[in-house]
């Protein structure tokens, strides 16, 4: 793998660091994007300097994260948020109600829509604006079994 490949691929998974240092050690010509991921040494680093590119985010990083808010007994609402506190917020202005509860999720956490398979951090990057709703789930409960369904919908 090149440089390039990994510097692209932290910056998609939202790997803060991992891009800030590949940043710092550009700039400083330490390495070059198309040099082997081998040719990475964190030690030519200036830790100071990467530390201050972090903490300005020189990158633009929006930390997101998944929640799931409890509408009811059977009835969940997914929403991307920087918060528990924002997207506990955003469920009041959206629903004008108070959720019975806020749970983080992994962004890794899988679920099925359509016909395939997808993660919350796959789906992320089809949203530009924070915080949004990403869909429902609905637990239904039978005698013998319970089945639960999600009904997603990205294209708001």
């Amino acid at each position: 793998m090149i440089v390039k490949d990994l510097y692209l691929e932290s910056i998609r998974d939202e790997e803060s660091s991992l891009a800030h240092y590949i940043c710092h050690l550009l700039e400083e010509k330490k390495i070059s994007l198309e040099d082997d991921v081998s040719k990475i040494d964190f030690d030519q680093a200036d830790q100071r300097k990467v530390a201050e590119l972090i903490e300005e985010n020189r990158l633009g990083f929006q930390k997101i994260h998944i929640y799931s808010l409890k509408m009811n007994e059977n009835e969940f609402v997914f929403i991307f948020a920087g918060s528990k506190e924002q997207a506990t917020k955003f469920y009041m202005k959206t629903f004008q109600d108070i959720p019975i509860n806020c749970m983080e999720y992994s962004l890794d956490f899988k679920l099925t829509r359509g016909n395939g398979v997808i993660s919350f951090r796959e789906m992320r990057k089809e949203f530009e604006s924070f915080p949004v709703v990403v869909g429902y789930f609905e637990r239904e409960w039978g005698k013998e079994n319970m089945t639960e369904t999600m009904t997603e919908f990205a294209s708001m």
